[in-house]
């Protein structure tokens, strides 16, 4: 009985690892039973690298989920070096073309397939209605919960039908809040459930959990509520796939329960798999496997709750044999072509100095290694995280880089100085364009930082 209660509990937990290679202990614990592995950008260094480290950890055991978060745009982890060859959520929901979601969805489906990654956790299905959000932003498709669910939809179709499954995240909605759950526990007056509807209505093999206390609906978070996940998703949405937590290192549990704790009773609330994180070692699994044994020993966890979660994510595993196929050509460029925003005169009169007014990057997408001066072809970008130690202009024609402009007081104010020194100078905005300064020559919006969003930028920009 041991022996399978180890197995039963380790099928559960989804930890990420150092590296790109798989470490011993991974491959030990995969022999055990663990149920998947979550690569990061830290785990991927070129497609056939991945390609090889997938087949090692499948070596160990067939039947295993490999996950990552490829949402596109902002948030990749197969080309975190240089930027997503796909615009994100927020600019297919500007273009609004049901049928282009789906061919950047299916294109992101083959590259996964094409490495071995059998689990998308995406699309992002949050209504971005507070748009002081700091972590979902962008990520979204937008600010209306009918247009979200439609591209929920489309994108949970694409994936699926080169059996990767998709991932709906995050439940019951991490939208409507001004605090991240990487950092602190966010409060949600209300779910945003529309959008979670229309992925278990196009069949959704798996929803990730929110680190969010929706007070609506209950006092605890989502991820340890058998009211959220059990009542609310289960019964009265009737999924009946994997549900899957949020990274349980996240401060919304670990500063608060604490991860062993908060494993046990997310499994117990209703979750089937843990996602550990990235900073995450043999020890850590390790105690987080011997919380969850103690839990149903103790009798806090029904051991009938653990099997029925084990044997959900064996059931994924079983169906998630991706079919890699051909990807549309150049599907990126035309979707980001497409949702780019040009104003005024854009286009550059004199040679260049990009100043890239970036704000630090939230956890969920990792600062990027690559900006507008990259794909232009420049040298480098003068990079500011305040408005002050202006550089000389030498004669150059400022193209301003800014993300969120309306979040953040310093940019605008860096924006305004710049202008009032050089009138020609053309403001980019990656992030949802929500402010524009009235004197601006050349106003770009490019709706996401991906590297297709550059591209298309960098195109107007050079008329």
């Amino acid at each position: 009985m041991s022996s399978e209660l180890d197995r039963l509990a380790a099928a559960c937990l989804f930890p990420g690892f150092d590296g790109v290679t798989a470490p011993d202990w991974l491959l030990r614990r995969i022999g055990g039973g663990l149920g998947g592995v979550v690569l990061f950008a830290n785990n991927i260094d070129s497609p056939g690298q991945l390609r090889s480290l997938t087949s090692e950890l499948r070596r160990e055991r067939g039947e295993l989920l490999v996950a990552t978060d490829e949402e596109g745009g902002d948030v990749t982890r197969l080309e975190a070096r240089r930027g997503s060859s796909y615009p994100g959520n927020w600019a297919l929901g500007v273009v609004d073309d049901l049928q282009l979601t789906e061919e950047v969805a299916g294109s992101i489906a083959a590259d996964l397939a094409s490495v071995g990654v059998n689990l998308d956790f995406a699309p992002v299905a949050d209504v971005n209605s507070n748009p002081e959000n700091p972590v979902i932003g962008i990520r979204s498709f937008g600010a209306d919960p009918e247009l979200v669910s439609r591209h929920v939809g489309a994108f949970v179709r694409a994936l699926q039908a080169r059996r990767v499954a998709a991932c709906a995240k995050h439940f019951p909605g991490h939208g409507d809040t001004a605090q991240d759950s990487h950092l602190e526990l966010p409060t949600v007056a209300e779910p945003a459930l529309e959008p979670f509807r229309a992925a278990i209505a196009v069949g959704v093999r798996t929803i990730m959990t929110a680190h969010v206390r929706v007070t609506s609906l209950d006092g605890e978070q989502a991820t340890l509520s058998p009211r959220i996940l059990g009542g609310l998703l289960r019964e009265e949405l009737g999924f009946d796939g994997v549900a899957i937590t949020d990274a349980l290192e996240m401060r919304a549990v670990s500063a608060t329960v604490g991860v062993e704790e908060g494993a046990g009773r997310a499994l117990a609330a209703g979750a089937d798999a843990l996602c550990l994180g990235a900073d995450v070692d043999d020890a850590f699994t390790g105690r987080v496997h011997e919380a969850i044994i103690a839990a149903v020993r103790s009798g806090r966890l029904a051991e009938g709750r653990l099997r029925e979660a084990a044997g959900r994510v064996a059931e994924l595993a079983a169906w998630a044999v991706p079919d890699a196929g051909l990807a549309p050509a150049a599907v990126g460029a035309v979707a980001a072509r497409r949702a780019l925003l040009v104003e005024g005169q854009a286009a550059l009169a004199r040679p260049p100095l990009v100043l890239d007014l970036r704000p630090p990057a939230s956890i969920a997408a990792g600062e990027a290694e690559h900006g507008l001066a990259d794909v232009l072809g420049l040298p480098g970008a003068v990079r500011r995280e305040t408005d002050a130690d202006w550089p000389e202009l030498d004669g150059r024609q400022p193209v301003l880089v800014v993300r969120d402009a309306h979040r953040h007081e310093w940019e605008r104010r860096a924006v305004e100085r710049a202008l009032a020194a050089a009138p020609d100078a053309v403001v980019v905005e990656l992030g949802i364009p929500l402010w524009r300064p009235e004197n601006a020559r050349g106003y770009i919006a490019t709706h996401g930082g991906g590297r297709a969003n550059l591209e298309a930028a960098a195109s107007a920009l050079s008329g």
